[in-house]
C-alpha cells in the first residue's frame, strides 16, 4: 500500500503498513488451529506408518491430506490461512481426520466462514458417567434430572420418573423431552399444576434457547417435531415472541393420591462442555415434606 507524502522538495510516495482485513485474520486463526489439531495426534495411535524421522511433533500435512481424501497443496494452503473457500463436505473431512470433537469442529466451521450447524456431531448420545449415575441415586428420594439445553432428559433417578408419573425406560430415547412429553403424553401433562401458563412458559424458554442454535438441524428438527404434535404450540411460536431463561422457582404438582404441593425447583448448570444442566426437586413445606415420604416408600 502506497501514500504520498509532501516535504519541501516534493511529493515522495511512501508505503505504508499492509491493513490485514477481519477475513485474513480470521483465516490466519484458522490456520493456527488446524497445525495445533495436527501437531496433537499421535500418527500411532492412528494406525499411520512409521516413515522416517519427523521433525515435528504430530502428523505431516501430507497424513491430513491423505486421511481427509484432499490434495497435499490445498491443504497446505488451507493452513497458511489462504483463501481457498472449503465446502462443508470437505471441511467434515478435515475435522474428521484431525479427531475434532463435535466443538472443536463447531469452531473449525466458524473459523472457515460456513454454517456451524453443518458441523459433524458427535455419533451417539453422550454418556452418562458412573459419578453422575451415583449422583443421581444419593439424591433420592429427591427427583432429580440430567437435561440439556433443549430440553432433552438424558439422565434421571426413579424418584423423578414417579413424580411425572412416567417410566422413562419406556418412553423411545428421541421422546425423552419436557417439552414434548408435554405436548403428547397425558399422564406427565396431568402431574402439573397451572397447566395453561406452562406451554406459553416453555414457548418462551425454547425460543431464548435456540438464538444460540439458529441455522442447526438438530434444533431445527426438534422445533419442527413441536409443530407437528401440537397446533396450539405452533400457534403460539408465531405470534408471541417472549423469551425467558430457565430460572429456579416454586412448581405446583398435581398428584391422583396426594393432592396439589409444591417444589422447589433447583438448576445446577454441571456440565459446561454441552451445556447440560442438573435439576433437583426440594420440599418447602409439609405437603412437599409428604410428597417426598410417598417417593421414598415408592423404591422399597
Amino acid at each position: 500500500y502506497w501514500y504520498w507524502h509532501y516535504h519541501a522538495g516534493g511529493f515522495m510516495a511512501l508505503m505504508s503498513e499492509p491493513v490485514v482485513s477481519r477475513q485474513d485474520d480470521t483465516r490466519k486463526q484458522l490456520g493456527a488451529f488446524l497445525r495445533a489439531r495436527r501437531e496433537s495426534l499421535d500418527p500411532q495411535r492412528l494406525g499411520l506408518p512409521r516413515s522416517g524421522r519427523r521433525r515435528t511433533p504430530g502428523l505431516r500435512r501430507e497424513e491430513v491430506a491423505m486421511l481427509a481424501d484432499v490434495g497435499v497443496t490445498w491443504y497446505t494452503w488451507l493452513e497458511q490461512g489462504r483463501d481457498v473457500n472449503p465446502s462443508s463436505a470437505v471441511m467434515a473431512a478435515v475435522a474428521k481426520a484431525l479427531q475434532c470433537t463435535p466443538t472443536e469442529a463447531r469452531h473449525l466451521f466458524v473459523l472457515a466462514g460456513l454454517p456451524p450447524g453443518e458441523a459433524p456431531q458427535a455419533a451417539c448420545c453422550e454418556g452418562i458417567s458412573e459419578g453422575t449415575r451415583r449422583l443421581l441415586d444419593t439424591l433420592m428420594p429427591k427427583p432429580a434430572s440430567i437435561q440439556k439445553p433443549n430440553f432433552d432428559i438424558v439422565a434421571w433417578n426413579d424418584s423423578f420418573g414417579h413424580l411425572m408419573g412416567v417410566d422413562f425406560n419406556d418412553i423411545p430415547p428421541e421422546d425423552r423431552n419436557c417439552i414434548y412429553l408435554f405436548l403428547t403424553h397425558p399422564a406427565w401433562r396431568a402431574r402439573l399444576g397451572r397447566r395453561d401458563d406452562v406451554l406459553p412458559i416453555f414457548v418462551s424458554y425454547f425460543r431464548a434457547a435456540m438464538a444460540e442454535h439458529r441455522g442447526d438441524p438438530l434444533w431445527e428438527a426438534k422445533l419442527a417435531r413441536f409443530f407437528a404434535v401440537s397446533e396450539e404450540f405452533k400457534t403460539l411460536w408465531h405470534q408471541r415472541n417472549d423469551v425467558r431463561g430457565v430460572e429456579n422457582q416454586l412448581k405446583l404438582f398435581t398428584h391422583p393420591e396426594l393432592g396439589d404441593f409444591t417444589l422447589q425447583q433447583m438448576y445446577w448448570y454441571s456440565a459446561p462442555r454441552n451445556g447440560s444442566r442438573l435439576l433437583v426437586y426440594l420440599p418447602v413445606d409439609e405437603a412437599g415434606e409428604r410428597a417426598m415420604a410417598w417417593l421414598a416408600a415408592q423404591g422399597k
